[in-house]
């Protein structure tokens, strides 16, 4: 019976997406939604591109050298609406010392992502990606992406330095954004 237990565990932690790439290290002891990568091990992230909401042409390569929060988010999705007013004082709070947020907009009509911006005052970007494109240039393994909201924050260098399943607070990120800026 514990054996049967243990290879079910194991076949969700891995259609989950937790079991590549390795964690090196877990911010949050105790939080099994959040992981962190070790400076070395950090698997590199696709250039993620294309058309914001406004229209205009957006590239994750544009914001090297800074550290780049993605959020992947839909206007019909709770938890996205319950995070937005954290992710917008997360670009308020450490905007200046050179982080950026960059969401992923899984709406299908863009009227309703450019109203979610609206309605929860979003000043930052977000790709329009109605068909999950973007995700799935996404190193394999690393977030489940059917799952949302789902956050990786992006180190100077493009690589990851972290993924967080659900919603983010501030104060959750706090622990992972603040050694990646500059003092």
């Amino acid at each position: 019976m514990r054996s049967a237990c243990a290879a079910v565990v194991a076949v969700c932690a891995a259609l989950a997406g937790c079991s590549s790439p390795v964690p090196a290290s877990d911010a949050s002891p105790g939080d099994p939604f959040t992981r962190t990568f070790a400076e070395g091990r950090r698997p590199a992230v696709a250039d993620l591109a294309g058309t914001s909401l406004e229209g205009s042409a957006v590239r994750l390569s544009d914001y090297r050298g800074e550290v780049v929060l993605i959020n992947a988010w839909a206007s019909w999705c709770g938890p996205c609406r319950a995070e937005a007013p954290e992710l917008r004082l997360v670009q308020e709070t450490w905007g200046g010392r050179g982080l950026r947020v960059l969401g992923l907009d899984n709406d299908s009509s863009r009227a309703a992502g450019l109203a979610f911006q609206k309605d929860h005052h979003l000043s930052y970007p977000s790709l329009h990606d109605p068909s999950g494109k973007q995700a799935l240039r996404l190193p394999r393994g690393l977030v489940n992406t059917q799952v949302m909201p789902y956050t990786i924050v992006v180190d100077p260098e493009g690589k990851v330095a972290a993924t967080r399943i659900g919603a983010v607070t501030r104060n959750q990120l706090a622990k992972i954004v603040e050694p990646l800026l500059p003092k």
